[in-house]
């Protein structure tokens, strides 16, 4: 079905302008017809965006994440359409810790009796017997296995294991052997680190054993600082291979490295530079899919209203933001704010962020930026509240359904709300299941997730609602505009001074870059 944005908004525009009056930039410049710029944002052009993602993406081995080609293909296609729209563009390099599993691992117990165990497969699409380790290295190796200061049967008490935690627990330790290792007390990077340096041809690390901890282990070393192969298991594999004489075939095929990654960040020539309105989207997917949902679709529609604002003389300055590497952790909306001193944070004062803007199966969620729900995480910093209120006017007035979503730290806000900077957004949900009353309010079916493809190779141009993704555009072209030229913006400037401490702290992880230790 299509639909144009601009249908509808008249009264959406008649209603936002009781709440924050639209203002012109300056005496030099004519009023702007609010209702004519929105218009000209259309999902026609959002799409035109989509479509070359998917054609950067199946370029590229079906993918755009980051410190792939397919990324920078994304990266130089948002920038060349930026700059052509008159913006400055800055286009921001960090390191990242990447990786990917090529291809699925193998664990076979040798001797004393011959057993394959399952693999849990690269794509998620399954839990094995085993998993290969996040930021494992590689590498295929057939030797006995060493077991180091594990407890079977498991102790009473989860989580007390120490098992490699320290260089000394492999002072009797073979080099050339495979170390089992037992989940505990440090962490898995820790245990990995130490073997490796006690000669370990590849690392075992299996569940502790109490209920609740039997299952396989699906976890990170955190960084790339492990060259040889490591596995979780289940606790049920760590006993078996803990007998003597056990002697396994481990085989990894991973690209664990530091790779170098950028945001893409375009300022607007026009507006005051302290009053800066500041929207975002992350333009990276995962290694699995092209990411047309997730999130090519905020990114496209964050891109086409950027292209049509460029020439338009605001009274505060547009700044729109394309974050790189927010499937690993939000790296790089992190990185931009660690990166900012207090005064030019205090500069930005608010923040928009969109995050899957046409899932198939959506619902209209706004961030929920008062906490009027009382469930879940807390407000938003002060302000957060009336952007709230700007897009449920949007959605009144289009006698559209919607409801609340928390701030539950998934998306690229997370890094502006603990900075204090004023947040809100849209979302129409990921692999969050529909539920009936959903299905009342916005059609699609109760049972299954928003996006059934998210994360997965079918997130494609087929994977999106024509529907949401032109209310959700609609609604990010009616912020844009009435914050471009509000005399007001939310909330008042009540954010504290970072201290000294934590803006060391946070400049020496801009700088470094950094990954997720779980």
């Amino acid at each position: 079905m299509r639909i144009t944005v601009g249908r509808g908004v008249g009264g959406a525009i008649a209603a936002l302008a009781l709440v924050l009056p639209l203002a012109t930039a300056g005496p030099a410049h004519a009023d702007p017809d609010p209702e004519a710029l929105i218009r000209a944002i259309a999902t026609a052009g959002v799409k035109q965006h989509l479509k070359k993602f998917q054609e950067i993406a199946q370029a590229n081995g079906g993918t755009r994440a980051a410190g792939t080609p397919g990324y920078d293909a994304s990266r130089d296609y948002v920038v060349s359409r930026l700059k052509k729209a008159g913006y400055k563009v800055t286009v921001q390099p960090f390191d990242f810790p990447f990786f990917q599993e090529k291809s699925t691992a193998v664990l076979e117990r040798i001797s004393p009796s011959p057993k394959t165990y399952n693999p849990t497969p690269p794509d998620g699409s399954g839990i094995g017997d085993f998993a290969t380790m996040t930021y494992s290295g590689a590498g295929d190796v057939t030797a006995a296995v060493q077991a180091v200061d594990v407890q079977i049967p498991p102790a009473s008490e989860p989580n007390s294991s120490t098992s490699g935690c320290e260089p000394s627990d492999f002072a009797s330790f073979t080099p050339g052997s495979i170390a089992l290792l037992q989940r505990g007390t440090c962490t898995f990077q820790e245990k990995a680190e130490n073997a490796q340096a006690a000669g370990a041809a590849g690392v075992i690390i299996f569940n502790e054993g109490q209920e609740g901890r039997t299952e396989t282990i699906q976890g990170t070393l955190g960084e790339p600082t492990v060259r040889i192969p490591v596995v979780g298991a289940s606790y049920e594999v760590g006993q078996e291979l803990a007998a003597a004489g056990t002697t396994v075939r481990l085989k990894t095929d991973t690209i664990s490295e530091t790779r170098t990654t950028h945001n893409v960040i375009a300022d607007s020539k026009w507006g005051d530079p302290n009053k800066v309105v500041q929207l975002g989207a992350h333009l990276d997917s995962v290694l699995a899919g092209p990411g047309i949902n997730d999130n090519g679709s905020g990114s496209a529609a964050i891109l086409e209203v950027a292209e049509v604002l460029g020439k338009i003389p605001t009274r505060n300055k547009l700044r729109f933001s394309f974050w790189s590497a927010e499937e690993l952790g939000l790296l790089g909306a992190e990185h931009y704010v660690a990166s900012l001193s207090p005064a030019e944070l205090a500069k930005i004062k608010l923040y928009l962020n969109f995050d899957m803007i046409g899932s198939p199966n959506y619902a209209i969620m706004i961030y929920d930026g008062d906490d009027s729900d009382g469930v879940g995480a807390p407000a938003g910093p002060p302000g957060s509240d009336e952007i709230e209120k700007l897009f449920e006017k949007y959605f009144k007035a289009l006698r559209q359904p919607y409801q609340g979503t928390d701030f539950d730290g998934r998306s690229d806000y997370g890094p502006f709300i603990e900075a204090g900077v004023p947040s809100g957004g849209l979302f129409t949900g990921a692999e969050g299941i529909k539920t009936p009353e959903e299905q009342k309010k916005y059609g699609g079916t109760a049972g299954i997730a928003y996006d059934p493809c998210y994360h997965q190779a079918c997130d494609d141009l087929s994977n999106i609602n024509d529907k949401a993704l032109a209310l959700n555009t609609g609604a990010i072209a009616t912020a844009a505009v009435v914050y471009a030229f509000s005399r007001d913006l939310p909330g008042p400037d009540t954010r504290p001074a970072m201290s000294a401490a934590r803006t060391a702290s946070v400049q020496a992880d801009a700088h470094h870059g950094h990954g997720i230790i779980r």
